[in-house]
């Protein structure tokens, strides 16, 4: 079960800083598209870069948890936050499950289900390690 638990916690960081750092280059075209369907333009670029910021936290808070167990938890809360937040903007009339991943030549949007098949099975990790997390938790406080 611990083995699973650190794959589980090294998958998850590597995630969210993948998809973290990608939210600090150009525009981003699903907070574009989002700022542009809902007219608030805060989502392009600030609320881009405070998920990319919350992203980077939850993979550092992860893998720090590898040292000093106590940290997983709250990067698992932070992970399953940020993915729980996208799924529901998939779900919202700004964005659906086809988002745009990229700009086309015409200053248009290349639409894909990718992002929404990917925040589905890392939010329910995300959940699963801040579960398996609660119950390592349980189970250092009984030790002690």
């Amino acid at each position: 079960m611990r083995w699973m638990r650190t794959g589980l916690v090294l998958l998850l960081a590597v995630f969210m800083a993948f998809m973290g750092v990608q939210k600090f280059g150009a525009a981003n075209p699903v907070f574009q598209y989002i700022a542009e369907q809902s007219g608030i333009g805060l989502f392009e670029p600030v609320v881009r870069i405070a998920v990319g910021v919350a992203e980077i936290a939850a993979a550092i808070l992860l893998l720090a948890g590898l040292v000093r167990p106590g940290l997983r938890q709250w990067g698992a809360l932070l992970a399953a936050g940020v993915t729980g937040g996208a799924l529901l903007f998939h779900l919202s009339p700004w964005l659906g499950t086809t988002a745009p991943v990229a700009f086309d030549e015409a200053g248009g949007y290349v639409f894909s289900p990718m992002l929404f098949a990917m925040a589905l099975p890392f939010g329910a990790i995300a959940v699963l390690v801040l579960w398996l997390e609660r119950g390592a938790a349980i189970e250092r406080k009984q030790a002690d």
